[in-house]
């Protein structure tokens, strides 16, 4: 990615109301946070892949403790924007609940700054849970889907 993009991305990152911006172009990728954030100051460990943190990855118990809520992986939010589960508006769902996913395949797109970024399936399985809405704002972390085997 040139310098002038790369520069442009930032401004429109601290001109905008949006805290971060992830760009993947080709094989770079570009990662944009605004420190006006204090949560992603206060807990860094956000940032940590979802690896080092197993038991963020996975849904137990519902919190009422009566029957269990849904098992399985949690496929969360990559980055803040918009999210859509269709290419476009007129066309079908990437996925639907009880549809078998590979690990790589797209399941949504989070739409951050007129740029669509695709969310590919980390874990292959079945998707168990569709837990946000068509064009419904997203945070960084938040559960998307819930895929399980």
């Amino acid at each position: 990615m040139d310098l002038r993009k790369l520069k442009t991305l930032i401004d429109l990152v601290s001109e905008s109301g949006i805290s971060e911006l992830e760009v993947t172009e080709g094989e770079g990728k570009v990662r944009i946070v605004k420190n006006a954030a204090p949560v992603y100051m206060a807990a860094p460990q956000q940032f940590a892949p979802q690896a080092a943190a197993p038991a963020a990855s996975h849904v137990g118990a519902s919190a009422e403790g009566g029957a269990p809520a849904v098992q399985g992986h949690v496929v969360t939010s990559p980055m803040v924007g918009s999210f859509y589960r269709a290419p476009s508006p007129g066309a079908d769902p990437f996925v639907q609940v009880g549809d078998t996913v590979k690990e790589g395949q797209t399941i949504c797109i989070i739409e951050a700054m007129k740029l669509l970024n695709e969310v590919e399936a980390d874990k292959a399985g079945v998707v168990k849970e569709i837990l946000v809405d068509n064009g419904q704002a997203v945070e960084y972390g938040q559960p998307l889907f819930v895929i399980g085997d």
